[in-house]
């Protein structure tokens, strides 16, 4: 009775949503890319083309993905809040000019 209660987390609801190693949403489109490059192919390098594009971007993918499986996420975000985090902080500098929400 001395022990505190568990409660077991399973693995699968914090895991990340990747596909063959990769991002899922960016490993969908470039494979979507790549099948338009390949299958609007009127010749035999068109087609290489396409494959290599695939190979090329997936490597780099999932490298992208070793290091942090969400990182075009947290990318996204530090997009939107650039405004809010100025580059040269301190102590004597200026607050960033930042429209007022709901004006």
């Amino acid at each position: 009775m001395d022990e505190p209660r568990r409660i077991p987390i399973h693995r699968s609801l914090n895991r990340p949503s990747l596909i063959l190693g990769g991002e899922r949403e960016l490993v969908l489109m470039t494979m979507l890319f790549a099948a338009m490059i390949c299958f609007t192919a009127s010749s035999w390098v068109q087609l290489v083309v396409g494959v290599v594009f695939w190979l090329v971007v997936h490597t780099c993918l999932l490298e992208m993905a070793k290091n942090d499986p969400l990182m075009s996420k947290v990318y996204q975000r530090h997009v939107k809040y650039r405004a809010h985090y100025p580059a040269h902080a301190g102590m004597f500098s200026e607050p960033p000019q930042i429209q007022k929400w709901k004006e």
